[in-house]
């Protein structure tokens, strides 16, 4: 019997029996791999450490410059000084030349820019630290100097030195007149030593 045309399947060949062509089969796309998009990921992001260190740093910063512009423009403090708030704590003003609590004051432009530019560098490195860290306490403590630093920097450019306004003391004895931003910048320096003295230790074990 004579198969037609349509009927299916190959006949034999000159050579033997013919096999049915078989089409090539697409080549498999590699799969990316999960662990090498994560790394990735946690390389461009920041981490919740830095985060925080940076949110506290825009915070400090906010309620220092908000503290010093009511102090100067709301309450007017340069004719109203002094303001007894308590017993134990006056508003008055006191410009500070020199760094935090007024020390190492400077004279003339020289040493205003110099403090300028120290504290400018200072906070870009330890930005550079909050960035890189993934301890959360080391981070606020950073961003507490950071923000502190940038704020009375702020006042430097604007006023050409450091708004203090804030006198704590009892009875005669007055401590140091300071403001925002230093109160930040001691908290920030007794956190890092805090996290370098009993904290670092932990997290390399």
């Amino acid at each position: 019997m004579i198969k037609g045309e349509g009927s299916q399947g190959a006949g034999p060949g000159p050579n033997g029996p013919e096999t049915a062509p078989q089409r090539p089969r697409a080549a498999a796309r590699p799969r990316p791999s999960k662990g090498r998009g994560r790394a990735r990921a946690d390389r461009s992001g920041l981490s919740a450490a830095a985060i925080l260190g940076f949110s506290v740093a825009l915070i400090t910063l906010i309620l220092d410059q908000a503290t010093k512009i009511y102090a100067y423009r709301v309450l007017d403090l340069p004719v109203n000084e002094p303001l007894v708030l308590t017993p134990f704590l006056n508003l008055i003003v006191v410009w500070n030349r020199g760094i935090s609590y007024g020390l190492f004051q400077q004279d003339g432009d020289w040493g205003r820019w110099t403090l300028i530019v120290v504290s400018i560098l200072a906070s870009i490195g330890l930005s550079i630290w909050i960035r890189r860290t993934r301890a959360k306490l080391l981070a606020a403590s950073l961003g507490l100097i950071v923000g502190g630093a940038i704020g009375n920097v702020i006042d430097r450019l604007w006023y050409g030195a450091v708004f203090d306004f804030i006198q704590f003391h009892v009875g005669d004895w007055s401590w140091y007149v300071f403001n925002v931003a230093d109160a930040a910048i001691v908290a920030g320096v007794i956190g890092l030593l805090y996290d370098s003295f009993f904290l670092e230790g932990r997290r390399g074990r």
